[in-house]
């Protein structure tokens, strides 16, 4: 059985080649249990030296294949062209940071070998704060009660995946992408093991927390119509608190005649009406961008360099 590893790399210039001696490692221990390894390397626009690292690895193991953007299109695109690139029976998709350990990979190996279609390494928060790790399970209770899909904390992209899982994800050619959720959506025969919470061995992450915001609205936006129907539901409760409030007014005016009292109760409601529509239009707006976007029907990526044959199987 042929298996490809996946890792985006992004500025990982100071510890792709630690990276890579690792995963060798491992390709050498599953070698006498009848599996082959490639492995898949997607530069996603780095600044530094990545590249010619990449360069000097395919060099030196004529198993590298790697794929350069022209630019940084994210990492749901630089995961999307090392999917399409892989040509393994199963894939393992995992970072470059060493965060995810490659010794783990005999693992998830065993474990397809029993019949999973998706084998899920999920990490423990031991390390992070303690800010961090309510902030994400605050997150993951609220996102799950809205999503159609379950997202488990500590679940990223680092799992191995069957080819038919893998087809399936390709065939799913939307433009905004979380790839958390799709993997979850397509389903199959899934297990999940947890692991201890690893370190970078260099570099910085380049996720920052308006980057983890951003992402978190993804996965709370690609997969429900919820906050939709919310504003709705916000608009009528509004709606109605408004007919009483006036009826409350006229009521009081025939009782005991217009009275001038009332301004700060005027421009807190108006204050907080306003608000409220503001809140609604940039839901409104956000599903109406992802629309623009399918529509527009550009490209995930573009491709700078590569060491791949056929170029045309990495068209976007």
């Amino acid at each position: 059985m042929l298996i490809s590893i996946v890792a985006p790399c992004y500025n990982e210039e100071a510890v792709l080649e630690r990276f890579h001696e690792e995963v060798q490692k491992v390709a050498e221990e599953l070698l006498p249990l009848g599996h082959d390894v490639e492995f898949v390397y997607v530069d996603d626009g780095s600044r530094d030296r990545t590249l010619t690292v990449l360069e000097r690895l395919a060099d030196l193991d004529s198993r590298v294949r790697y794929v350069s953007f022209s630019r940084n299109f994210g990492k749901e695109a630089a995961l999307l062209a090392g999917l399409r690139h892989a040509s393994g029976d199963s894939v393992v998709v995992m970072d470059a940071d060493l965060q995810h350990p490659p010794e783990l990979i005999k693992r998830m190996v065993d474990l397809h070998g029993q019949g999973y279609d998706q084998v899920i390494a999920r990490r423990n928060r031991t390390g992070d704060g303690m800010t961090r790790t309510l902030t994400a399970r605050l997150y993951y209770r609220l996102v799950n009660r809205l999503v159609d899909v379950e997202l488990v904390d500590g679940v990223g992209d680092f799992r191995l995946l069957s080819r038919r899982v893998v087809d399936a994800v390709l065939g799913l050619t939307e433009y905004n992408r979380f790839s958390k959720g799709l993997f979850a959506w397509v389903g199959f025969p899934s297990t999940t093991f947890e692991y201890e919470n690893a370190v970078r061995e260099a570099g910085h992450s380049s996720w920052s927390f308006r980057s983890l915001l951003n992402y978190g609205l993804d996965g709370l936006l690609s997969f429900n119509n919820r906050p939709l129907r919310a504003a709705l539901h916000l608009g009528m409760v509004l709606l109605t608190i408004a007919g009483l409030y006036t009826a409350w007014i006229v009521g009081a005016a025939l009782v005991n005649g217009v009275q001038t009292p009332g301004y700060v109760t005027i421009i807190t409601a108006v204050t907080g009406v306003a608000g409220v529509q503001m809140i609604m239009l940039g839901v409104i707006g956000e599903y109406t961008g992802r629309i623009y976007y399918e529509v527009k029907g550009r490209p995930h990526f573009l491709v700078k360099a590569t060491n791949v044959k056929r170029a045309k199987d990495l068209i976007p």
